[in-house]
């Protein structure tokens, strides 16, 4: 019964809204509009706009839906407005995107922040576990913002954070084990960058002789990529592997993740060998083949490896590049004799 009701509160919410956006476009599509086109024109721009996430909001408004679902429903009204309008007839969809659409995009990243600076001052005051800012960050905009949302919202958050906020010198705890230093990648994504930069400047030059508008597109799109790779590189500075509480915190920087209890790992030792790489043996770092490893974990039972973008796979065996990679492989081990004695 209660699944039943579940669903139909459900219907309700999502289909209210989808209803009167389907009339809307009949509407735009009779002969009635075209006949008032100016006048009904800027009655559908408001009602896609305003009236639709606004009844929206009131179906929510008493749930546990995220108020910042109302977002999406804008973005929909948006784009559907500005395919079944006349361009003529959208002046005031252009205003909205110009001036008021990068108005909620900010209030959004404030948003956010927000509950993350919460979330900071909750872990200070209870100190529970070692602090992590994109740990933290996905649990904040996992209780504040839609599913599809949340994924591109912490990668573009994180990346700017690690890349030109946090500057602070990372120092490492007991159970917090370093994999930049002797590994080679952060010289080989630093070697990246600088090609990137070398091939924007040159291709820009090129291409602007033919075409500017692609020119200008293509330098954009380099210096996101440049920039992108930067936040990669210095989150590996400040997200250790961690030993804690009984857990393994397997992290690669924000690019790949995974958390395993101790007592699963069925074995664990220095490795150096060359491994084939499938469906259960994987790298924790994201670079593959490109990097080396000196220690393997063997688990009882499947992990996920989630990586960039919300990526999920699943492995038994992991494969890994630890600094101090002696005395990591003994604590482990330490560690999971004492939860064996258990």
């Amino acid at each position: 019964m209660n699944r039943t009701l579940n669903f139909q509160k459900i219907l309700t919410i999502f289909g209210i809204p989808i209803l009167l956006i389907g009339i809307l476009i009949l509407i735009a599509k009779s002969s009635v509009f075209m006949a008032n086109k100016d006048s009904l024109a800027i009655a559908i721009t408001i009602d896609l706009l305003l009236t639709v996430p606004f009844i929206y909001f009131l179906l929510i408004r008493k749930t546990t839906i995220p108020k910042t679902t109302v977002v999406p429903f804008l973005i929909i009204g948006l784009v559907v407005g500005s395919l079944i309008l006349p361009a003529e007839n959208q002046y005031y969809l252009s205003l909205f995107k110009t001036w008021v659409l990068p108005i909620i995009e900010l209030a959004i990243l404030a948003f956010v922040l927000y509950n993350v600076s919460k979330a900071i001052k909750r872990y200070k005051e209870h100190k529970t576990h070692s602090y992590d800012f994109y740990t933290n960050l996905k649990d904040t905009c996992n209780e504040i913002l839609p599913k599809g949302m949340v994924t591109p919202v912490v990668t573009e958050i994180a990346v700017f954070y690690y890349g030109f906020i946090n500057w602070k010198k990372k120092v490492f705890k007991p159970g917090e084990f370093s994999y930049h230093k002797n590994s080679g990648t952060i010289s080989l994504l630093v070697a990246i960058i600088f090609i990137i930069g070398v091939e924007t400047v040159v291709l820009h030059i090129l291409l602007a002789k033919w075409n500017i508008v692609a020119a200008s597109i293509l330098s954009i799109l380099s210096i996101y990529s440049a920039i992108q790779l930067f936040g990669f590189l210095k989150s590996m500075l400040y997200r250790p592997i961690t030993i804690e509480n009984d857990m393994l915190y397997l992290r690669y920087g924000i690019m790949n993740e995974a958390v395993v209890p101790i007592k699963e790992i069925d074995s664990i030792a220095l490795f150096t060998k060359d491994i084939k790489l499938d469906k259960e043996t994987r790298k924790l770092s994201f670079l593959g083949e490109l990097e080396g490893h000196n220690v393997i974990i063997r688990l009882k039972a499947a992990h996920t490896l989630t990586g960039l973008y919300g990526i999920k796979r699943t492995f038994k065996v992991l494969v890994l590049h630890v600094d101090n990679k002696v005395a990591f492989v003994n604590q482990i081990n330490s560690t999971l004799k004492q939860c064996n004695e258990h």
